[in-house]
């Protein structure tokens, strides 16, 4: 029996190679990976011994030869193709070892050039583990070193591996082959300026009870690389797995979280926030934002960028949740917390959280600013349609409200601001039409995916309201207003500043109107709509 290594992760192929030759096999290597093995005391074929002919062109061709290939390739119970091989002698290659050069490493370096990346493009690695994995019936192909063990068990088991694991492995090397040039087309076709393909790479994390409804079925995937304030990374301490309508309401409040560098939190239900508030400490803003709406939050999602200590985890206990979210729970509210046995509690990478910070807290209507290049602007959300797939850059700016903005003549006053930078932050995450009305950093109305834009802020206003807060009020609206019926409708129900992208023909009228009402409203000239 013949092995042929030709690897770029060299991670346990010494180890693996010396047993499959303990166990009689021969071994044939290229250029490094024959080095290493020689150096780890194993007798080595130089695959120029195999092929009789030299690497050529700085190794760009070492093992492209029918004496490879032959071997690899023909079918041991066709009589035609062993006649060839004899003919030609060549022997054949039942076992490759074969893992790619590093091409996503390399690109992945700051300052690496085209040049770099072409020579990190494997040739003779993708057709070695194609060949193999063509001819699984008869040849066994490796290219993760996490399946070393099981091909030596089988092997010192039985004298071969069985047809079940090389089926399975020739999958694993088309897989690895199509990642592989899903990467290196998608990089040549950005430096050629190509833009009409789109490849997708994501790993299997957990197959879900069901979807949205039971009668649906449901997968979650992630991406390979780890990305802060995502659920595809966080690690679960308690509770259930997560549905997929638990997963959808988490990613909505994650999004808001990350909006925030002062203590905040949010509670959330069928992905709208149902309440939030910024405070000075985690207890602060949790108990504001409960009592902001304590009906809707019951069977609904609490999220946070503070650490979840004991003071805040005996509020939270007696309250019927889904799921908690926080950069850390303290060992203390562990305790408290893993008495509900189907509570979820889930850390996430948060990297601007207040728990990761010191030196005190930004003021609150801070905008979001970071140096840490995981969290700018290459997010895109992708959303299936019948037939196909709507792909956008993630709205993750949020303009900082300041007083320059304003468009009416009574300006807004710090305090102000403040809440309006508050409610921004809040609205763009609510289903358009979208009304929020805020007050001292606190969630009093939401109104959410109403057909028109007055109905989400009579729902938002009477919510307000009906929480015994009708003077002084902040609204903010996720876009334009289209007549001057929402500002005259707000000046009734105690709102005194608005803000609002701006931008309807009719801008003019909803100026007049806050002129007349005694009301600050402020353009901010970005809308985020949210369907």
């Amino acid at each position: 029996m013949r092995a042929l290594f030709s690897v770029s992760d060299k991670k346990g192929v010494a180890d693996f190679a010396k047993k499959l030759q303990a166990f009689g096999w021969e071994i044939v290597a290229t250029g490094g990976t024959m080095k290493l093995l020689q150096d780890a005391g194993l007798e080595v074929i130089n695959i120029s011994e195999v092929t009789g002919f030299p690497e050529i062109c700085d190794g760009r061709v070492k093992t492209l030869h029918p004496k490879v290939h032959g071997g690899l390739l023909a079918m041991r119970n066709n009589p035609e193709h062993l006649k060839a091989l004899a003919d030609n002698d060549i022997e054949f290659i039942d076992l490759v070892c074969v893992n790619l050069y590093p091409f996503s490493q390399t690109i992945e370096k700051e300052g690496v050039t085209i040049e770099e990346a072409i020579e990190n493009i494997d040739i003779g690695g993708p057709s070695m583990l194609r060949s193999a994995a063509k001819n699984w019936r008869d040849v066994t192909v490796v290219c993760n070193p996490n399946d070393y063990d099981i091909i030596l068990q089988e092997i010192e088991n039985q004298g071969h591996t069985t047809p079940e694991t090389r089926l399975k492995l020739s999958a694993k090397a088309y897989t690895h082959t199509a990642e592989y040039d899903m990467k290196i087309a998608t990089y040549m076709r950005e430096k050629a300026g190509l833009n009409e393909k789109l490849f997708l790479e994501y790993e299997l994390l957990q197959t879900l009870r069901y979807g949205e409804n039971p009668h649906q079925q449901a997968k979650f995937y992630g991406q390979a690389k780890p990305v802060p304030y995502s659920l595809a990374f966080a690690k679960q301490l308690n509770g259930k797995e997560l549905s997929y309508n638990n997963i959808q309401d988490a990613n909505a409040a994650l999004a808001m979280v990350r909006e925030f560098n002062a203590p905040f939190c949010v509670g959330v239900k069928h992905t709208n926030p149902c309440g939030a508030a910024i405070g000075k400490d985690v207890v602060e803003c949790w108990t504001k934002a409960y009592n902001a709406d304590s009906v809707s939050i019951f069977g609904g999602i609490v999220a946070t960028n503070q650490e979840i200590n004991a003071a805040v985890a005996e509020l939270l206990k007696p309250i019927f949740l889904e799921i908690i979210i926080a950069p850390k729970f303290s060992a203390e509210a562990l305790e408290i917390l893993c008495t509900k046995k189907n509570l979820r509690l889930l850390e996430v990478d948060m990297p601007h959280s207040c728990h990761s910070r010191e030196g005190g807290n930004p003021p609150q209507h801070s905008t979001f600013q970071t140096g840490d290049s995981r969290l700018r602007g290459n997010d895109k959300q992708m959303l299936s349609v019948t037939g196909g797939l709507l792909v956008q850059d993630c709205d993750l700016e949020t303009k900082n409200v300041v007083a320059e903005m304003c468009v009416t003549n009574q300006k807004p006053t710090e305090k102000q601001l403040e809440d309006l930078n508050f409610g921004l932050k809040i609205v763009k995450h609510v289903k358009s039409n979208a009304i929020v009305i805020v007050k001292n950093g606190v969630t009093l109305g939401v109104g959410a995916g109403q057909m028109n834009r007055i109905q989400s802020a009579e729902i938002a206003l009477n919510q307000a309201h009906s929480n015994s807060e009708k003077e002084n009020l902040i609204l903010a609206s996720d876009a334009f207003f289209p007549f001057d019926d929402c500002v005259e409708l707000a000046a009734k129900m105690g709102v005194t500043a608005i803000v609002q992208p701006g931008g309807s023909v009719r801008d003019d009228d909803s100026i007049k109107k806050a002129n007349e009402k005694g009301i600050s409203m402020l353009f901010t000239g970005m809308r985020h709509f949210r369907h």
